[in-house]
């Protein structure tokens, strides 16, 4: 009975020790397990957190190409935006100057215009002033004075018609101007019909010397006809240019004004333009930084996941392989000792047996 109890004992102890080793081959199947979970979740969070820091990075890129792009169409648009400024000060400074120039053309045309036509004026009295004494037929008589109402009803009742005022202007002609500049030539008519006023000479006593005063009257009557013609055609030619020149400055002030209005609405899209990019490319920096706070942060959270797997991950291997041999080593350990427990209990029997 001592025997068998010994043996019983055993065979108990034997037990524990098998429990032992199943609990601790259940052990490292257990750590083995959740290495495999760490593993799978250190390579997956390590990967997910590197792609999302390249995709980070890559729109980072991208922002600060587009920020680059954006800043110089900017400096584009203020250098076309200060040549249109610039374009529209010189385009009003000629317009300025055209127009000052314009005005002194047609006061010169203007002046010009009034000596020439108060020179043949002058030209066509001292013309019919000599044809009253040498061509009495093509003289023309100046109009009747015209009475007012009052002065025909004093006349008819027995009175005197009102003296005629005298003319004034050069000589007594009635014309009142005179340019400087042709001072010469109107001089000249004016001593001619100076000595014309006077009274005529007296008869010639042959035909001849008669005919040589009408060929002296015709030939000066040539030169006045010729004065005016030139005056005339310098007249014309004057309005001519007058009326090219106004044509001109008409078309240069449309042309100034189309200009104007074109460059201006340009410089407003312009800034129009700047504007919105400058907008944008203060929303991609604020949008950068942000980015650049996000990959901070995965920076840092990758560095955390480094420390915490780095050494799982390259002792992987060498722990599931050592891990595998101490399993293996347990499982033959407790296939001996259930083998040697087996032996012993069937020893055990046979010995009861022989003492029966």
């Amino acid at each position: 009975s001592r025997s068998t109890s010994a043996l019983g004992g055993r065979s108990g102890n034997f037990d524990k020790v098998l429990k032992m080793i199943d609990e601790m081959v259940e052990l490292l199947g257990k750590e083995q397990s959740d290495d495999d979970s760490k593993k799978g979740y250190c390579e997956e969070q390590i990967d997910k957190t590197e792609d999302a820091s390249k995709v980070l990075e890559k729109k980072h890129g991208d922002i600060m190409a587009a920020m680059a792009d954006a800043q110089e169409s900017i400096e584009v648009l203020k250098s076309e935006i200060e040549a249109l400024t610039a374009g529209i000060k010189a385009l009003d400074k000629s317009v300025e100057e055209a127009t000052d120039l314009r005005k002194s053309e047609n006061a010169e045309y203007k002046e010009t215009l009034a000596a020439d036509t108060a020179a043949k004026k002058l030209i066509l009295i001292a013309k019919n002033r000599l044809a009253k004494f040498y061509a009495p037929s093509l003289y023309k008589p100046p109009p009747k004075q015209e009475l007012s109402e009052e002065d025909h009803i004093a006349v008819n009742m027995g009175g005197t018609p009102p003296p005629t005022e005298a003319p004034g202007g050069i000589a007594g002609t009635g014309v009142t101007y005179l340019q400087q500049d042709s001072a010469p030539m109107f001089v000249q008519v004016n001593r001619h019909q100076a000595s014309s006023v006077e009274a005529p000479p007296p008869p010639p006593e042959t035909w001849d010397a008669y005919q040589n005063k009408e060929q002296e009257h015709n030939g000066v009557v040539a030169l006045l006809d010729m004065l005016v013609a030139d005056l005339d055609k310098e007249m014309q030619e004057m309005e001519a240019e007058e009326t090219t020149a106004q044509k001109e400055y008409e078309e240069m002030m449309a042309e100034s004004a189309a200009k104007r209005t074109a460059d201006s609405e340009a410089i407003t899209s312009k800034e129009g333009i700047k504007a919105d990019l400058e907008q944008q490319v203060q929303a991609m920096d604020e949008e950068s930084n942000a980015i650049l706070k996000e990959g901070m942060a995965k920076a840092e959270y990758l560095k955390d996941l480094h420390l915490e797997c780095d050494w799982l991950l390259s002792n992987f291997e060498v722990r599931k392989t050592a891990r595998a041999g101490e399993v293996d080593s347990l499982k033959k350990a407790k296939a001996i000792l259930s083998g040697a427990d087996y032996e012993l209990l069937q020893t055990s029997r046979r010995s009861l047996r022989g003492a029966q």
